[in-house]
């Protein structure tokens, strides 16, 4: 289990994170979910160990960082290394040796390109793959499905699901709702920095009727489109 303790975070004298309390379990896929700024990649950050926090980080298994997988937004890569260079400098990290990376480009990728000039969504699934490659416990996913296209989104959502067979702990945000209802077990609506409900799958919709602006269809309905 991955425990989250009264996990607060600030920037100055700015709030980002207040004492946040979560648990996560091994096979089960949770879904953070709330409006741009609300604290959901700082959240992240925190837990993959990339940011400083006060609070406590409890994990049942080994060293956390050493088994974290995170998937950023907006993956940046070296400038002047191949596709295949990334995931074999990621491997090389984790003292992985004699993979096939050829065999596992599931997103079929052109490796000998430099990772510079892919799309965003190209640099996107190279980055899923590294991640995957490292055969982590924990994996953290912050807009997967975010720039990438049909076929991909329909890939990335088995390989969760073999995820969740294997055990392992998995952390995603996404604003399509859709992805959000097709893959988790669980749904975390964050506001302001604070977890301001917490539905099992079934209860989805409670979430989604409250991240509904109120005012919102006033505002489309005052829009003149002409």
């Amino acid at each position: 289990m991955l425990s989250i303790l009264d996990l607060s975070k600030k920037y100055g004298k700015k709030q980002i994170l207040d004492a946040i309390q979560l648990h996560f379990n091994p096979g089960e896929i949770t879904g953070i979910v709330g409006e741009n700024g609300a604290g959901k990649t700082t959240l992240f950050k925190c837990i993959a160990g990339l940011e400083s926090f006060t609070g406590e980080i409890k994990y049942s298994k080994v060293n956390r960082k050493n088994t974290i997988g995170f998937l950023e937004t907006n993956p940046e890569f070296l400038s002047k290394i191949t596709g295949k260079e990334y995931l074999q400098l990621i491997c090389n990290a984790r003292n992985l040796q004699q993979i096939d990376i050829e065999a596992q480009n599931i997103f079929q990728l052109p490796l000998q390109q430099y990772a510079e000039t892919y799309s965003t969504g190209m640099k996107k699934k190279l980055a899923l793959t590294g991640v995957l490659l490292q055969s982590n416990d924990i994996f953290i996913l912050d807009e997967p499905f975010n720039g990438v296209d049909i076929q991909s989104n329909l890939i990335i959502k088995e390989l969760l699901t073999k995820l969740k067979q294997k055990g392992k702990i998995i952390l995603l945000s996404s604003h399509i709702f859709s992805t959000l209802q097709d893959t988790c077990d669980h749904l975390h609506y964050i506001k302001a920095g604070k977890i301001k409900k917490s539905v099992k799958k079934k209860d989805f919709k409670i979430i989604e009727n409250l991240m509904k602006d109120v005012a919102l269809d006033e505002k489309i309905r005052n829009f003149n489109i002409k």
